[in-house]
């Protein structure tokens, strides 16, 4: 293993320029030569490689976003679009490449395995939908985002006697709403795993208005079956009361991420070069608590997440 590639791929996540600076300083100790790839695998096709030192990837470990900047790449779901990303790829005599990103980016990193380009795959996606690993890169500083915004919003929500129900990111996983709902102390929480138990929450709301409560918070995960406007409406009928919706939006994807994603992030960037350098290939890196470990590329994502019953449980319990 001479020299090796990294890119980003995919929805940006706070955490991925700290797990960029782990693979080009870890290649770098490792006597490798490193090509940062701009905009994902569209930049590997049209060959826009710049190779990197240690200067390259100074003062980006606090900075969110990715400075390689991200893209979607519909050229690699074709055959001819991963054979021009290998043809690139033998250009600048790649022996390997890290892919850092979610479930699309690992689908194009293993495709190109199957090419002869050893890839070694690192999860960063604010959703922590990957079944695999216990946490992806960016999810952490995502919730933390919510939970920031959940404190504002509480504030005016108390001063104003109203209920505020605040949509959240994740797509078809509850992982960010259902932390944000615990540590931000929610009435009641919509994920996609779960059906909505509406009854369940009116009567939520009969009994804390009943002892007094004025206000209170929902949250909605974006992929849960029941839509924001609808839910607003049908909490406003039941209650004849004001009620609001905030959409958090973009803004969780930003900002600079927390200790514990640069931490995830530089262990689990690291562990990807020596998994290139001991000749690994379509190996997918993760973490189970602290620990950090890979695993073949294929299994991990043919892998079901499972959402976490207990935590739902003490939801549930927690916001009576």
């Amino acid at each position: 293993m001479r020299t090796i590639g990294v890119l980003t791929s995919g929805g940006d996540a706070p955490g991925m320029n700290a797990a960029i600076r782990a693979v080009v300083r870890g290649a770098i100790s490792n006597d490798m030569r490193v090509y940062g790839v701009y905009d994902g695998y569209y930049g590997l096709l049209r060959g826009d490689l710049h190779e990197m030192d240690v200067k390259s990837v100074s003062d980006v470990l606090q900075r969110g976003g990715t400075f390689l900047r991200t893209a979607r790449c519909m050229e690699m779901l074709t055959e001819e679009g991963v054979k021009q990303a290998i043809d690139k790829a033998s250009l600048f005599d790649l022996d390997g490449l890290v892919v850092i990103g979610g479930d699309g980016s690992f689908r194009g990193a293993l495709a190109l395995s199957k090419q002869g380009l050893r890839t070694a795959c690192v999860p960063a996606t604010i959703d922590n939908d990957l079944a695999y690993t216990d946490w992806t890169i960016g999810y952490d500083t995502a919730v933390n985002t919510c939970v920031n915004a959940i404190n504002l919003i509480r504030d005016t929500s108390a001063s104003h006697g109203r209920i505020t129900v605040i949509e959240v990111m994740g797509r078809a996983c509850g992982d960010i709403a259902l932390a944000a709902g615990v540590a931000g102390g929610a009435a009641y929480v919509f994920i996609p795993e779960v059906e909505p138990n509406l009854d369940v929450l009116m009567k939520r709301l009969d009994k804390g208005r009943a002892r007094g409560k004025k206000h209170n918070i929902i949250i909605r995960a974006e992929g849960a079956n029941i839509g924001t406007d609808e839910l607003v409406n049908m909490i406003a009928n039941h209650t004849q009361g004001e009620v609001r919706k905030v959409v958090l939006g973009y803004l969780q994807r930003g900002g600079t991420p927390t200790a514990s994603d640069r931490i995830i992030a530089s262990k689990m960037g690291f562990r990807a070069v020596e998994v290139l350098k001991g000749e690994g290939n379509a190996r997918a890196i993760g973490m189970h608590g602290v620990e950090v470990f890979d695993m073949d590329l294929q299994e991990a994502m043919n892998m079901t997440r499972i959402v976490d019953t207990e935590e739902i449980r003490l939801m549930e319990t927690l916001a009576i």
